[in-house]
């Protein structure tokens, strides 16, 4: 009992290290709907990654709707994605961005989500045309610059900038879809095995170094008119200057970088694409008086004069934080390294606008900034680069599949072995001396594998969730999205034919298990059992049907609360979330748990909507599979007495219903030292079956 025991507290502790995640199908209809903020109503399904039209109170397309965790699973620190809700106006504007769900840890026990959620308020009435920065306004005045900053939140500024790259890069990835006809599809990588002997020269013949010259006169003339046109003195003294001399060479390709970077810095940039190797990387050499940043530019930040735009939306650039060094021929000036990640859709092979801003301020104490900007246009050559084929997708339940081969191929193993010893096996394993201890550690991997890691645990949402598609109409494909637990519903199927109920109920079931390990825990603490009246259990019998009746009928009367109308099952907070929930969620659960250490697994008994669907399934049993003798009833009620389940009648018939697969009345069956006949057998008694008449009296 103790290796039990020790057993069990092995799966809760691999339970507490908590769920292993992987990439999210998306939400189903009724739960994205729960994010949509009236006026505005959602439309039909876009794609496979979660994308929705959206719909406004008229019923026509006002614009779209989509998590960011499809389009984007970056990673945040828990190794988690940050699922974010996006509503997207056609004019590309956002309306409204909810946090779905997280796992950074700074918000689940330090902070708590509010931050987070406050964050996220920001972005409403933004366009993604506005580049977006998380930090703070450098300058005097950044309203100017025509970058918009987003406050960040103390002690999480990493988890909130995760955040904004996934709005960002989920929100850009339907943007050039959705909104300008652009197929989204695998971005150019530079080829590292391709090399060329380059020289600056060639650079520039090629056009792979770009030049882009403002003169002062030509920066006067972008400011006339302006209330800026008279506040720069060094442009009025000397119109034939140069405000700006940049040169934009694209390093990504080796070949490039070798041309433009001495050996040390090739090395560094080897080093730091070894880290990040979706970055693309870009130098920038300004000789003029422009300087590329202002003075209060801190390294390792998006450039605050320096902005990108590819295919009409804004591409984020950011400080490769690299001190280099350039060869001998190539222009010398104020030289960085920006990065771009492709990941969020940046190709440069295709033409990309670098847009600098050129600054003024009017005014001495509380001037005010205005820029004009000036644009160089630049694309890289398509030799240095390839592209990974588009595959064409597959399934959303194949890659449903992939994602938890391993746990099915485990699944796969352990069905079986469970067929065969309730099957073939029944008796051999019914009879073993340590019977109880092997159905316990059988319990034990059932509740830590397919409960808490697998989250197999079935519930009575998936047959609700069937009825109302059957009513309503559309694809039955969203089974497919979890085959672990289609796995299991199949397998309580075939059991149903061959058992009844009692596969799924006294074996499979990982609430089940929980609550036989507190009722062995009661006995260990020498606990009193109670037990209702063999007349009050029928009658608590029948509340799991009365429920279950409940449920059905709302799914017809009232659809939208059957979410909180399911929440009889305590199997969400016990299983699914491990218990971290409301507190009164928390409560719930706990009390069948106690109770079953008085009253064994009262809620499976008394209360599971599951167990009566699976009792009415349970009606496709083939023959009686439990073996009687006809001294059992009559005279005999030891397997009767026995029955925790009350599932044996006083005339010893097995109620189907309502067996568990326990296996203790077989037990008994076949213990010549407990069988109350077979012991008389075998001391040459015979018992005394009394008849029909002899009863009466």
């Amino acid at each position: 009992m103790r290796l039990i025991i020790s057993l069990f507290a092995f799966f809760i502790g691999l339970a507490l290290q908590g769920p292993t995640f992987v990439h999210a199908e998306p939400l189903p209809r009724e739960e994205i709907e729960n994010f949509v903020i009236p006026p505005y109503a959602l439309g039909e399904p876009l794609n496979d990654n979660g994308v929705w039209s959206l719909l406004n109170s008229g019923g026509a397309e006002a614009g779209y709707v989509f998590e960011t965790e499809p389009l984007a699973p970056l990673p945040g620190f828990s190794g988690a994605p940050i699922n974010i809700m996006v509503m997207l106006d056609l004019e590309g504007r956002f309306i409204d961005i909810k946090l779905i769900s997280h796992n950074e840890p700074i918000f689940v026990s330090g902070l708590g989500e509010a931050p987070l959620r406050a964050f996220l308020e920001q972005y409403q009435g933004l366009s993604i045309n506005t580049p977006m920065v998380v930090g703070v306004p450098y300058g005097h005045d950044a309203g100017g610059t025509g970058v918009t900053y987003l406050d960040g939140v103390l002690k999480a500024t990493a988890s909130v900038r995760i955040a904004h790259e996934s709005i960002m890069a989920a929100t850009l990835a339907v943007a050039r879809e959705k909104m300008q006809g652009i197929q989204a599809s695998p971005p150019a990588r530079p080829n590292r095995e391709y090399g060329e002997d380059l020289t600056w020269d060639r650079l520039l013949d090629e056009g792979i170094a770009r030049h882009l010259v403002v003169t002062n006169a030509e920066l006067d003339a972008a400011f006339a008119g302006t209330i800026w046109a008279h506040d720069d003195p060094e442009a009025a003294a000397d119109p034939e200057g140069l405000y700006l001399d940049l040169w934009l060479v694209d390093i990504g390709a080796p070949s490039v970088a070798k041309a433009v970077l001495d050996d040390d810095a090739m090395a560094d940039l080897e080093r730091f694409l070894t880290v990040t190797p979706d970055a693309e990387p870009l130098l920038l050499i300004e000789r003029a008086r422009h300087g590329l940043v202002s003075e209060d530019f801190v390294r390792n930040t998006a450039p605050d004069l320096l902005g990108a735009i590819q295919d009409g939306l804004p591409v984020e650039l950011r400080d490769a934080d690299m001190i280099f060094d350039t060869r001998p021929e190539v222009p010398e000036g104020v030289a960085m390294i920006l990065r771009v990640d492709r990941r969020l859709g940046f190709d440069p092979t295709r033409e990309w606008d670098l847009q600098v801003k050129a600054l003024r301020a009017h005014g001495m104490f509380q001037p005010e900034l205005g820029y004009e900007t000036f644009t160089l246009t630049y694309a890289a050559p398509e030799r240095f680069y390839v592209r990974d084929e588009v595959a064409k997708p597959r399934p959303a339940w194949v890659d449903a599949l992939y994602n938890r081969q391993g746990d099915m191929i485990a699944l796969a193993i352990f069905l079986p072995l469970l067929f065969l010893l309730l099957g073939p096996g029944m008796n051999r394993l019914a009879d073993h001396p340590r019977y109880t201890a092997i159905r316990l550690v059988i319990l034990a991997g059932v509740l830590g594998f397919i409960g808490w890691w697998g989250q197999g645990q079935l519930s009575i949402v998936t047959p609700l969730a069937v009825l109302r598609t059957v009513i309503e109409g559309g694809s039955f494909a969203y089974l497919l999205y979890d085959p672990f637990s289609l796995l299991i519903w199949a397998a309580t199927i075939i059991g149903f034919v061959l058992w009844g109920r009692g596969l799924f109920c006294g074996w499979l079931c990982p609430f089940g298990a929980m609550q036989e390990f507190t009722h062995h825990l009661g006995r260990l603490l020498r606990l009193p059992k109670w037990e209702p009246s063999t007349k009050w259990d029928e009658r608590l019998k029948m509340l799991k049907y009365v429920l279950l009746a409940g449920l059905v009928a709302a799914v017809f009367l009232t659809p939208d609360r059957i979410d909180k109308l399911v929440e009889v099952e305590p199997f969400k907070t016990a299983i699914t979330t491990f218990f971290v929930r409301n507190w009164y969620y928390v409560v719930y659960a706990v009390f069948w748990l106690v109770l079953g250490m008085f009253t064994f697994k009262g809620f499976c008994r008394y209360v599971c909507p599951l167990g009566a669907l699976m009792s009415i399934g349970g009606l496709l049993r083939g023959p009686d599979w439990i073996k009687r003798r006809k001294e059992c009833g009559s005279p005999c009620q030891l397997c009767k007495v026995r029955c925790n389940y009350g599932a044996i009648k006083p005339s010893g018939d097995i109620v189907y219903s309502e067996c568990f697969q326990c296996l203790d009345c077989v037990s008994i069956y076949n213990d010549p030292k407990t069988c109350v006949p077979l012991v008389l057998k075998s001391r040459g008694k015979e018992l005394h079956i009394p008849k029909a008449k002899e009863v009466r009296q």
